[in-house]
């Protein structure tokens, strides 16, 4: 089968970075699909795995953690799933990646993909759609339909997670949005995803609150550059406020936080089937839970960019952007 991976880690400008692979197929575990992969995205974890994580010797490594596709067989323990189903996911980061034509998934944090969006606009949402939703729900502790006087604050508001999180905030809770962005194309992405108000990263934080009338906030969701914000979301947050982060941090003073009392939350979407928790299915009936919403329109894909069809060099390309910290939505490519 066709796919793009690598050998050895190297600069993204490098064309042996990420090259064009003839691979065996891979053959479905007793919970697995076998996904015949048509559409998928990239993310800021395929970047820092190349980047960073060296395959076994005289192997190649394939990245890749949002697909859409056809389901071609299923394991012997399958039950919710049969050939021919159109399906979305962001696997596992234990596993190989999506950039292949074939792929195999356990069935648990699968589900059907959304039938009024194409191929690409699916590939969008998996990944930053279950960050976000367990970051809202699993980790900041909003309830569903909650929220209400309380005010969340989304730094990084245009991305990919931002993207998504903004749009569950608004559909699913009584939270006040306040997303970040600091170009003024961003920052009407972000108005046009249904934040309440848009604020300034590259200003203080605590400042441009008060500028736009805002005042402290409840909870705070940080999804980049945490380590350069971290002393503005403390002043920012009410006292018991929480904080919920995803990005790699070293050194974090977690002291800070105390005479606030308040909590920080890690989310990585990857946890759940890493360890095969008992309540590993939730992702895959979240991704269900939002595919409905996208159907109902309430919820509209994240794809901003495409590349073409799934290759070494447009892959590179899209990594490349990421890479550069100016995409905002998604990056997704389509097809070999």
């Amino acid at each position: 089968m066709k796919a793009v991976g690598y050998h050895v880690n190297l600069p993204i400008d490098n064309p042996d970075s990420l090259q064009d692979l003839e691979l065996p197929a891979p053959t479905p575990g007793e919970r697995d699909l076998l996904v015949r992969v048509q559409a998928i995205s990239v993310n800021p974890v395929d970047t820092k795995i190349r980047k960073n994580s060296a395959p076994p010797a005289g192997q190649a490594k394939v990245v890749g953690w949002d697909a859409v596709g056809t389901v071609e067989a299923i394991g012997s323990r399958v039950a919710n799933f049969q050939p021919g189903d159109r399906v979305y996911y962001a696997g596992s980061i234990t596993r190989a990646g999506a950039n292949s034509e074939l792929h195999t998934v356990d069935e648990r944090i699968v589900a059907l993909a959304p039938k009024s969006l194409s191929d690409e606009q699916a590939a969008a949402l998996p990944l930053t759609t279950i960050t976000a939703y367990e970051l809202l729900f699993d980790r900041l502790g909003v309830a569903p339909g909650g929220g209400a006087g309380q005010s969340l604050l989304i730094v990084g508001g245009s991305g990919g997670v931002g993207s998504i999180l903004i749009q569950l905030a608004r559909q699913l809770t009584q939270l006040k949005v306040i997303a970040t962005a600091s170009r003024p194309e961003t920052q009407q992405w972000c108005r046009d995803l249904g934040a309440h108000a848009v604020i300034d990263h590259s200003k203080p934080l605590a400042g441009e609150l008060l500028a736009a009338g805002l005042g402290t906030v409840d909870l705070v969701a940080c999804l980049t550059q945490t380590q350069q914000h971290y002393a503005q979301i403390i002043e920012c947050l009410k006292p018991q406020g929480r904080l919920g982060v995803i990005d790699d941090m070293q050194g974090l003073d977690v002291m800070q936080l105390k005479s606030k009392s308040i909590s920080l939350h890690w989310e990585l979407m990857f946890t759940r089937a890493m360890f095969e928790t008992a309540d590993m299915h939730q992702q895959g009936k979240l991704l269900a839970e939002v595919a409905g919403l996208v159907d109902a329109g309430r919820i509209r894909s994240t794809a901003s960019t495409r590349f073409g069809s799934i290759n070494a060099a447009n892959l590179r390309k899209a990594h490349a952007l990421i890479e550069s910290g100016k995409a905002h939505g998604k990056v997704v490519l389509a097809g070999f």
